[in-house]
C-alpha cells in the first residue's frame, strides 16, 4: 500500500508556503574525493540558485584533506577553487548533540553554535555520496537534503544496488565481482565468461573514475591495475548493446520524472572527460525515442528509485539495449547540478527551473522531518 503522499512539488513552491524567517541551510561542498572539483561547480550553480527569500545559505568547504571550514567570502571563489583564501574561513566541526541542531563554529579559541536547518551535502563520490556525511548528519538530527544513509551507500556499491534491483525483477549488465586477492588467471577466466567488449569498474566510484572500456584481452590487466587505483573491489561488466537513458527523479514518496534523456556516443564510453565536455558525444533531451518506451523507461526508473530506498532526488541511469530492453546500470544520488547537467536538464524540460529544483529538494527534507 502507498504511503501517504507528500504535497505536491507546486504547493512547495507556492509563495503562501515561503516561511517568515529564513531557513538556514548549510551547502556543503568540495570533500577528499577524486570528485572535489566536480562538486566545487555544482555547489557554485546550488548556491546562487538559492531563493534568498525563503533560505539563509553556510557555505561549508570541506579540502581535499578532510578539514570543514565556514567560508564567507565571493561565492564565485567557489567554482574557481580560491575559497580557502585566508581570512575568508573559520574551522567548523558538527556537533552530534541531536538537542543542537548546530554546526561549531571554532573562533579565536572558543566554540559558537551555529544552527541550521537542514544541510545540503552537494559532495560527489567517497566521503561525501556514500552514506557517510548523511549518517553524521543524521545522528546530529540535522535534516538532510536528499537521499539518505542506506539509500546513498547501497547506490555507491554497484554489485549491491545491482543485485537489490534484479530482485525486483528488473535486469542489469552481467558481471563478475572481483577483489585484489584474486588471481590474474581467474580474472582472464571471468571476463572470458562476459565476453568482449566489456567494462573494468570500481565497485564504489562516480564520475566515470577508474572505468575502462575493454575489447580484448591484452588491455584487461592495466584496465583492471587502473580500477584498484580507485576500489578494493571491482566489476568485470558486459557492454550492452544500445544507448544510455537517463531519468532524473524528485520526491520522497509522490514522484515528478523529468524528461529521459538520451547520451548519443561517436566513440568509447561516457567517461569524465565526455561528462564535462562533450567533445564527441552529445545529450539530447528528451531522448530521441517513442512516447511508449520512454513511459516504459519512466516507470523503471521510479522502481529502481524506491527498490533503493532514494528519497528526495537522484538520477537514475539505465540502457536501453537494441532489442528494447531496459537495464538497470547505477543511481547518482548526488548528480551534477551545472546549468550543463544532465539531472537539472531533464527537469527543466518538464518545466522547473533550477530555483524550483533546489527549493522542492530543500522543502522536502524539511517535510519528511516534520513527519519523523
Amino acid at each position: 500500500m502507498d504511503k501517504k503522499p507528500d504535497r505536491s512539488l507546486t504547493d512547495h513552491l507556492q509563495p503562501s508556503h515561503i516561511p517568515s524567517a529564513r531557513k538556514r541551510i548549510a551547502l556543503l561542498f568540495g570533500g577528499c574525493t577524486p570528485e572535489y572539483e566536480v562538486s566545487l561547480q555544482s555547489a557554485h550553480a546550488v548556491a546562487g540558485s538559492l531563493d534568498r527569500e525563503r533560505y539563509e545559505p553556510l557555505l561549508v568547504g570541506i579540502t581535499r584533506q578532510g578539514d570543514w571550514f565556514l567560508y564567507n567570502g565571493a561565492e564565485e571563489k567557489i567554482a574557481d577553487d580560491a575559497w580557502q583564501e585566508e581570512g575568508n574561513c573559520v574551522p567548523i566541526s558538527l556537533s552530534l548533540n541531536r538537542s543542537d541542531h548546530a554546526l561549531l563554529l571554532l573562533r579565536d579559541g572558543h566554540v559558537e553554535k551555529l544552527p541550521v536547518d537542514a544541510a545540503f551535502p552537494v559532495l560527489h563520490g567517497r566521503n561525501g555520496e556514500d552514506g557517510t556525511v548523511q549518517g553524521a548528519l543524521e545522528l546530529a538530527g540535522i535534516p538532510v537534503v536528499g537521499c539518505g544513509v542506506l539509500s546513498s551507500a547501497l547506490c555507491m556499491d554497484k554489485d549491491r544496488a545491482h543485485r537489490l534491483v534484479q530482485a525486483e525483477g528488473i535486469p542489469h549488465p552481467r558481471s563478475r565481482l572481483i577483489c585484489r586477492h584474486t588471481a590474474k588467471e581467474q580474472i582472464r577466466r571471468l571476463a572470458a565468461e562476459i565476453d568482449w567488449p566489456l567494462f573494468v569498474k570500481p565497485v564504489k566510484s562516480g564520475s566515470s573514475f577508474g572505468i575502462t572500456k575493454v575489447s580484448d584481452p591484452q588491455a584487461l590487466s592495466s584496465a583492471v591495475e587502473l580500477a584498484f587505483s580507485y576500489d578494493d573491489t571491482l566489476l568485470l561488466e558486459e557492454a550492452i548493446s544500445g544507448f544510455e537513458v537517463g531519468c532524473a527523479v524528485l520526491g520522497n514518496d509522490c514522484l515528478t520524472i523529468g524528461a529521459v534523456d538520451e547520451i548519443e556516443l561517436s566513440e568509447g564510453f561516457f567517461d569524465f572527460t565526455e561528462k564535462y565536455t562533450l567533445k564527441t558525444s552529445a545529450i539530447h533531451v528528451p531522448a530521441r525515442i517513442d512516447d511508449q518506451t520512454s513511459e516504459r523507461i519512466r516507470r523503471t526508473g521510479k522502481r529502481i528509485y524506491r527498490a533503493l530506498s532514494c528519497q528526495g532526488f537522484a538520477r537514475v541511469d539505465m540502457f536501453l539495449a537494441d532489442s528494447g530492453e531496459i537495464y538497470f546500470n547505477e543511481v547518482n544520488t548526488i548528480p551534477g547540478f551545472t546549468a550543463h547537467s544532465r539531472f537539472p536538464g531533464m527537469l527543466a524540460a518538464a518545466g522547473l527551473s533550477l530555483t524550483q529544483i533546489v527549493t522542492a529538494a530543500i522543502e522536502l527534507s524539511l517535510e519528511k522531518r516534520s513527519d519523523s
